[in-house]
Formats: C-alpha cells, sequence, structure tokens
C-alpha cells in the first residue's frame, strides 16, 4: 500500500510540473516580450493594408527586434492604415530613408514590421515617417488575383 502512494503521488507531481511547463511554454511563445526600455522613440508608416498586424507585433531588421508596433489607427481622409511604433534608442542609428513592409513569421502566420535600412546618413527621429512601405500580402488575394487571371485566360482561348 505504501509504495502505491509513493507512486501516485510521484506521478501527479510530475503531471502538475508538465502542465505548468505546458503554460510557460505557451505564454512565453505568444508573448512579444522585448526588453524595449522607457527611452524609446516613436516613428509612423502608412500602409494601405496591414492585415492582421496587432499592437505589440515586433518590429525587426533583418531578424532581430528593435521595437514594438505601439498603435494601429485609420487614417478618415486616405484610408490608410497608420502604425505607430516605438523604437528602442540603443537603434537610433537607422536611416531616414528605411523602408517598412509588413511580414509573416512562422507557421501561425503572426504579422510583425520589417524595417530594411536605407543609405543615408541621417538617422530616424523621435515623430519622424517612414515613407517607403509595403503592405502586407494576403493569401486570399493572391488566390482570387491567380484564379481571375486563369478564368480571363480560359475564356479569351474559347473565342479564337
Amino acid at each position: 500500500m505504501r509504495a502505491n502512494y509513493k507512486v501516485e503521488l510521484s506521478s501527479g507531481i510530475f503531471l502538475l510540473v508538465g502542465i505548468a511547463a505546458l503554460l510557460w511554454l505557451a505564454t512565453e511563445a505568444t508573448d512579444y516580450k522585448m526588453q524595449v526600455g522607457k527611452d524609446t522613440y516613436r516613428v509612423t508608416a502608412r500602409f494601405s493594408n496591414v492585415a492582421d498586424l496587432k499592437n505589440r507585433a515586433p518590429v525587426k531588421i533583418g531578424g532581430v527586434t528593435v521595437g514594438l508596433v505601439e498603435q494601429i489607427t485609420l487614417d478618415p481622409v486616405e484610408f490608410d492604415a497608420v502604425v505607430e511604433m516605438k523604437i528602442d534608442r540603443r537603434f537610433s542609428d537607422i536611416p531616414n530613408d528605411s523602408s517598412a513592409s509588413i511580414l509573416t513569421s512562422g507557421v501561425l502566420g503572426d504579422r510583425y514590421v520589417g524595417l530594411d535600412p536605407g543609405g543615408s546618413m541621417e538617422a530616424l527621429a523621435e515623430g519622424d515617417q517612414i515613407f517607403v512601405t509595403q503592405s502586407a500580402v494576403v493569401l486570399e488575394t493572391l488566390i482570387s488575383k491567380y484564379l481571375f487571371n486563369t478564368d480571363k485566360a480560359e475564356k479569351e482561348g474559347d473565342k479564337e
């Protein structure tokens, strides 16, 4: 009877540790925590489509997280999505002619902002806007364009 109690107790502890490890992994894998301190500067970029980009999504250069998306708003005049990013001051030498793209990472398709540094000697500063942008590539749009173009080509072939 005593040996059975020890097996059940150790199995229960093992199970609880396993569940705790899975919970920790789930929260760490989906959280975009980055050590963006209080010493940051804000820049904006305008996109025609941000797909499912979310607040707190990473801003990366060459795969290295340099900031976070702070806010996404809609310009009521031009109907562009205005993305406000918070960049860590450690990365204060990003050229002001850099370009920004909405990219996809991982199997789940999490979106992030990728910065491609330009060649200017002047760096981005507080309140600057990135003018060269590339919107998100939406898979549904690509599929519909492919289907539409295929359908059009078939109809033109039928006329001949």
